[in-house]
């Protein structure tokens, strides 16, 4: 009877599966399990408790929503945008290059620059689309303006991904060396860093060439779009 401990599993799974609430899936398959584990109700409220006031540390980013929010009231968004079109020969896939750069440099570095709610959404995204109608010089369409929002979300997810186990000492890093060690491998957490710097080079690499085709495809559509009128 042990396997029916797993039942939370299955609950978590059915609960992705039928698209419910994942907050109330994960909390409703952690009472299960507890109740077939024989903790009482109210044990697993302590623990509930008990584990949210552990992990409290990752609710932080909470804090830095009313300065985005502030930032974009007072005008951080028009400036920055601003700052975009006074730069002559700048497209949208060339910003975005840079500043995939710019995350893995913050990855090697071990600095957080806030994701998409607090970095992208506010500032780079913006500043992605100023580049893409200054470079077209005419309105984009709602797809096109779709399509840069994405590249930007992108290009922050490879950026993070591929620079955060650059930094010998991230957490990450410190998983990987541990659990191989374990296993018996001879590696420690500089070795596993180096790799990682060999991979994001790579990575920027093939994004640049990507940014640089979106580039050329935007271009391509307005030509023809022109042609059209």
């Amino acid at each position: 009877m042990e396997w029916i401990k797993l039942i939370g599993i299955l609950i978590i799974v059915l609960g992705f599966v039928f698209k419910f609430d994942t907050i109330a899936t994960v909390v409703l398959a952690g009472l299960a399990t507890a109740l077939v584990s024989g903790i009482s109700f109210v044990e697993f409220l302590e623990l509930l408790g008990q584990q949210f006031t552990n992990q409290r540390v990752i609710t932080i980013f909470i804090i830095t929503l009313p300065l985005v929010g502030l930032s974009e009231v007072f005008g951080l968004k028009p400036r920055a945008v601003h700052l975009i079109n006074q730069i002559k020969g700048l497209t949208v896939g060339r910003f975005y290059s840079i500043y995939f750069i710019i995350r893995e440099i913050a990855g090697l570095l071990s600095i957080r620059l806030g994701g998409h709610p607090q970095f992208v959404r506010p500032l780079v995204h913006p500043m992605g689309e100023a580049a893409a109608r200054t470079r077209v010089s005419e309105d984009l369409t709602e797809e096109e303006i779709e399509d840069v929002k994405a590249l930007a979300a992108a290009n922050e997810n490879f950026g993070n991904f591929y620079g955060q186990n650059t930094f010998a000492a991230a957490a990450g890093v410190l998983l990987i060396s541990g659990t191989l060690k374990e296993l018996g491998y001879d590696f420690n957490a500089a070795n596993i860093a180096i790799s990682s710097m060999m991979i994001a080079v790579a990575a920027l690499i093939v994004v640049a060439i990507y940014n640089h085709l979106f580039d050329k495809k935007l271009e391509r559509n307005h030509k023809k779009r022109k042609g059209t009128n």
